[in-house]
């Protein structure tokens, strides 16, 4: 692990004064109505808490069923109960990608094989890339930091039967139509997802796991009682009806429109942006890109390092999708640091 920092996330660009293109929380704050509910259950708050009803909004938007639904303390939680819970003789984390997993597997005492993926080729995932003797698969999808979305013909392509494979589609619901997702069911898939990115909920951890109900009893044994808050339960049954499910539609097809302008944008400014973008952020590639990084958070912008994610170096940077008032005035702050 210490050819990486695998614990460096974007929350620790971020600072007082400067614009945050570093974290991929979408919103700023949760919206009004979803902070209206959240401060109608403050009076709950002296009971401990039940993860009932969120489970059962979660099977009911996917169409599965409550045994099939771990809700967890945020996506990441999920990583820790998967290196708990599981014995994988050759764990296989598919890079570049978000650190968590990783770092979970190999603080759980795990030996981690890398598979990474090519720049040339846009970050493509090439199901022979993995080792057939793999019995446990790390894939996000879209993929952070790059931005890629994988097809899910590829991803079933990599379920087999004594594998586990397991897909962070943590930003799949910012993805229009919700493109290539797993969720619906997969044998031998594991699916996490969360609420954080999309809602401005970072600060209040709600996420949860979709697999077979055998994986799920095996999550669920070394899960921390009580880990998931009557908060988060709120806000998972909340985000989970289809109004919800709706307006984040909206929001997936407005930062689409964003990113598509942002990429123009730097372009047009001689960037490189790396793969074919799908997520709310994008990847780029700029020379001296660890000076231009120091230099924009300079002129007040903080941008996520790209080197801390195995397969990646200081010449990559990770920009967060913001509207296009932001975009124009960091195009401009960019183009002086370059």
């Amino acid at each position: 692990m210490g050819d990486y920092d695998l614990h460096h996330h974007g929350d620790r660009e971020v600072g007082p004064g400067l614009v945050d293109l570093a974290v991929n929380v979408r919103l700023p704050r949760p919206p009004a109505w979803l902070r209206a509910e959240l401060a109608s259950a403050l009076d709950t708050l002296a009971a401990y808490p039940s993860a009932v009803e969120a489970t059962a909004a979660v099977a009911l938007r996917h169409g599965r069923s409550s045994s099939e639904v771990l809700v967890t303390a945020g996506a990441a939680e999920a990583f820790t109960l998967l290196a708990s819970a599981l014995r994988p003789r050759r764990a296989v984390v598919v890079h570049p990608q978000f650190t968590e997993p990783e770092a979970a597997l190999r603080a759980a005492g795990h030996a981690v094989s890398r598979v990474i993926l090519s720049e040339v080729d846009g970050f493509v995932l090439d199901p022979a890339a993995v080792p057939e003797d793999a019995d446990l698969v790390f894939v996000g999808n879209p993929t952070n930091p790059t931005s890629v979305l994988h097809p899910a013909s590829s991803l079933r392509v990599l379920a087999r039967p004594g594998r586990l494979l397991v897909v962070d589609e943590a930003f799949l619901d910012a993805v229009p139509g919700e493109a290539e997702s797993l969720a619906a069911g997969v044998p031998g898939v594991v699916v996490l997802r969360s609420l954080t990115k999309t809602w401005g909920l970072a600060g209040l951890r709600a996420g949860y796991v979709l697999a077979e109900p055998a994986v799920i009893e095996r999550l669920r044994a070394v899960q921390v009682p009580w880990s998931v808050s009557t908060l988060a339960g709120v806000a998972t049954v909340a985000c989970c009806r289809p109004s919800a499910v709706e307006e984040a539609e909206k929001l997936a097809v407005a930062a689409e429109t964003d990113r598509e302008y942002l990429v123009s944008g730097l372009t047009a400014a001689g960037v490189s942006v790396l793969g074919e973008p799908r997520g709310p952020f994008v990847l780029v590639r700029i020379p001296q890109g660890a000076d231009v990084r120091l230099r924009l958070r300079e002129a007040g912008y903080a941008v996520r390092r790209g080197d801390t994610f195995p397969g990646l170096g200081p010449d990559h940077l990770r920009l967060a999708v913001r509207d296009r008032e932001v975009t124009d005035a960091f195009l401009t702050a960019l183009r002086r640091c370059v």
